[in-house]
This record gives structure tokens, C-alpha cells and sequence, in this order.
């Protein structure tokens, strides 16, 4: 029996996009975001220790999912004092995109560059599996040609449950910053498809600025058709394509 080959990274996409992965001690998801990045998407990408001091040369930097610092005090908030957020955040600044999945998205949050928290799944139980997730935003690099897309991305945590107050939470309606929210395959946002209770079916957002997005559902996961599916690899490409848009 012959074994399909994964995808052929997208040599369509010619901008040389650099990414860089941080690691935290308890990341567990940074060598997945290396292989969609560099060996499926064939983009240059570099791991980022923890302790690293600058961002010299890169256009995007994730921080992947995982448990890190073993999430021993609250999810994210030792990773928030981290050197590497120093960094983090001087590059968001300059104009750096940001990208947090899962557990780097709860790090975002506990660093103040996105607001909210995360609280408990509603079940009290850990969650992992493939849910569907509508694209609210398009009007931003990560998301620019996915406008009202459902895409079928994985989640894997305990705390993935978003909340923010009334007042936050009018303003990120507001100013169209709500990207993500829990959907039916159909696209069809109801407290059915909320797998963790999270606020209004939210399931990722981003900053004014639109260069920092935080998310849950771990796009790198779903990045090959012979691991249940590709839908997270058209937010990677919608990124790179937004590059190449500007070249």
C-alpha cells in the first residue's frame, strides 16, 4: 500500500516570511509549529529560547501551546515574566506580529497585551478534540482572506473558558476584534458548539493594533491531510500571502 506524502511546502508563496518559536520550559507544542512552519510550509524558522534577548531579523513570533512552567501557579502567569517577553512585547511594538496559541495565547493575556483571562472549562475537564471555529475578522495579516470561513482546528486545554468584562467585551465587538468564535460545521455560532463556555462563543482575538492575535485552537495541528485535515494551514498561508501582498 502506498502512503500518501504529506503536503509540498507552498513554494507558490515566494515572500521569505521569517517565523520564530518560543520556548518555554513546558512548551509541547513548539516543535509542532516548527514542522508546519518550516518543513510544510517551507518557510525559515528559528526556536527562540526563553532567555532570548532580541527578535533581530524575524516578521512573526509564536508563542505555542504546552504547560508552560508547568502551569504550577495559573496558566501563563509565570511565562509572563519570562526575559523572552521583554522581547515579546518591544517587537509587538514595532510593528511585529504576534501569534499565541493555546497556552501562548493565556500567556498574552496575563502579559496585558490582550485583554481578558481564561478561566476553567465549564466541565472541569480537560478538552481535546477537533471543534469548528468561524473567521469573524478578516481585517487582520493573520486572517485577511478567511472573512466568515469555518474552519475545523483542534483544541486541547482546561482552561480555554474566555471572560472579560461587559464593557471590554463591547469594545471588541465594536472594533471588529472578536476573530474567532466556537461555530457548528454549518458556521453557525450556538452554545452547542462552545466546547469550554468560553464568553460569546470566543474562541481567539486580537489587539487595536491587529498585529497580535490570540487564539485556542492549534492551527499547526491541522496542517496535513494525513493527520485528519489542513484548515489551520490556510491561517498560516493567509499570513504569508499578507506578506507577500506588501512586497
Amino acid at each position: 500500500m502506498r502512503v500518501r506524502p504529506p503536503h509540498p511546502p507552498s513554494r507558490g508563496i515566494a515572500f521569505p516570511v521569517k517565523f520564530g518559536v518560543v520556548t518555554f520550559p513546558g512548551s509541547n507544542c513548539d516543535h509542532d509549529c516548527y514542522h508546519a512552519l518550516k518543513r510544510v510550509l517551507g518557510r525559515e524558522t528559528r526556536f527562540l529560547w526563553h532567555k532570548e534577548p532580541d527578535f533581530g531579523g524575524l516578521d512573526c513570533v509564536i508563542l505555542p501551546g504546552g504547560f508552560s512552567y508547568g502551569d504550577y501557579l495559573r496558566t501563563g502567569a509565570l511565562a509572563r515574566f519570562s526575559p523572552v517577553m521583554r522581547a515579546v512585547e518591544a517587537f509587538a511594538r514595532g510593528g511585529g506580529l504576534v501569534l499565541g496559541i493555546c497556552n501562548g495565547f493565556q500567556i498574552l493575556l496575563e502579559a496585558g497585551l490582550l485583554p481578558g483571562a481564561m478561566l476553567r472549562n465549564r466541565s472541569l475537564r480537560f478538552i481535546c478534540r477537533d471543534v469548528h471555529v468561524r473567521v469573524e475578522s478578516g481585517a487582520t495579516p493573520f486572517t485577511r482572506n478567511l472573512k466568515d470561513r469555518t474552519l475545523r482546528i483542534p483544541i486541547a486545554h482546561m482552561e480555554g473558558n474566555y471572560f472579560t468584562d461587559p464593557e471590554t467585551l463591547s469594545r471588541l465587538e465594536a472594533e471588529d476584534r472578536i476573530v474567532f468564535r466556537y461555530a457548528g460545521p454549518d458556521g453557525r455560532v450556538t452554545e452547542e458548539a462552545n466546547p469550554n463556555g468560553a464568553l460569546f462563543n470566543i474562541a481567539g482575538i486580537c489587539n487595536e493594533g491587529r498585529n497580535i492575535l490570540g487564539m485556542m485552537p492549534h492551527p499547526e495541528r491541522a496542517c496535513e491531510d494525513s493527520i485528519g485535515g489542513a484548515d489551520g494551514r490556510l491561517l498560516l498561508e493567509s499570513l504569508i500571502q499578507g506578506f507577500a501582498s506588501k512586497s
